[in-house]
């Protein structure tokens, strides 16, 4: 089995793309990321994820950005939209995942792994930047510019197998793999029991996504 490194965010995409890579064979080393965002009902539904799909390492680094701010997610100052709005929005945080896959870049040169996964997607998504193919593409150049592994002829595959997959057929996908989607947590702003608030972006897609795939959704929700 071939090493891989997978972010894992404890949400409804990261859930998926775990589990595919799983069906895939690869023996997979998760990586969440505790970046001070409002809660930490995603993080526990990673830990719960990574030890039902079958990860071989599950592990939590810390990073606050609440130093810098700037987004929904990372400022209490700043209120989560509760409604679609036009171009990139507040919930947006400024580099997160150009600082998560440097992690799990660093994490894979370690572990020997060439493999990294991460469960970006540009179809059913909220605009954001670091979630488009040419970033993708982007990253993983530089990622074979910058390792000791590449320059010694162990290039490394960023994997996004959801990116161009609407959320319904993601859904899908973690269905027929066999993905408890009860266990993510999507939500901007969950609360401590992983109840989501059913009113942001995020959880808007994600009830869009399950009605559009005909599969029953197991969210919580507050109200």
């Amino acid at each position: 089995m071939k090493n891989a490194v997978v972010l894992l965010s404890g949400g409804l995409d990261s859930a998926t793309v775990l589990a595919m890579a799983r069906a895939q064979g690869y023996a997979c080393y998760a990586l969440s990321v505790d970046y001070g965002q409002r809660h930490h009902s995603e993080l526990a539904a990673a830990k719960l994820l990574a030890e039902t799909l079958g990860a071989c390492e599950h592990r939590v680094v810390n990073i606050d950005l609440t130093g810098f701010g700037g987004s929904a997610l990372t400022d209490n100052n700043i209120a989560v939209p509760q409604q679609a709005s036009e171009g990139i929005p507040l919930t947006y945080v400024p580099a997160r995942n150009t600082i998560m896959l440097s992690l799990a870049l660093a994490w894979a040169e370690v572990l020997h792994a060439q493999d990294i996964f991460i469960g970006v997607n540009a179809v059913d998504y909220s605009g954001y930047p670091d979630c488009r193919p040419a970033y993708i593409d982007a990253f993983e150049r530089m990622a074979n510019l910058a390792t000791q592994a590449a320059v010694e002829g162990h290039p490394l595959t960023l994997h996004a197998p959801l990116l161009h997959l609407s959320k319904a057929e993601i859904i899908r996908q973690g269905d027929l793999l066999g993905v408890d989607y009860a266990m993510t947590v999507s939500c901007y702003q969950a609360d401590d029991l992983g109840r989501a608030c059913g009113l942001c972006d995020s959880c808007r897609l994600r009830r869009d996504g399950f009605a559009a795939a005909g599969v029953i959704d197991p969210t919580r929700y507050r109200i």
